[in-house]
């Protein structure tokens, strides 16, 4: 192995800043990155959040999501959509999501 090597990138450290307790499951957004906690995180807290994997999230019930599209983050709605203007890159659709659907299976990374 690489002897700069650090870790397999696969879940990163992050301290809630956001004033009120992050739940496990729920979706952080560390700037342009996006990622679920994987622990319950108290306020000033840290905690693991997973950056990378499949999970399934809220999604927008406004448009349909192909299978292999990019998805992105709507930090207004709280949900994953298709649509990139204004929205965070957060990764590819694993599974297709209907039109009417609320969550979809998202691959982060």
């Amino acid at each position: 192995m690489a002897t700069n090597f650090i870790q397999n990138g696969e879940t990163i450290t992050w301290t809630n800043g956001t004033g009120g307790a992050v739940a496990s499951g729920d979706i952080v957004a560390i700037n342009d990155l996006i990622g679920v906690a994987l622990v319950d995180i108290a306020p000033s807290a840290s905690g693991a959040v997973g950056v990378q994997g499949v999970y399934e999230l809220p999604a927008v019930t406004t448009a349909a999501i192909n299978q292999g599209a990019k998805v992105y983050f709507d930090a207004t709605a709280g949900k994953f959509t298709p649509t990139a203007t204004d929205n965070t890159l957060a990764g590819i659709a694993w599974e297709g999501k209907a039109l009417a659907g609320t969550m979809a299976r998202v691959r982060l990374g």
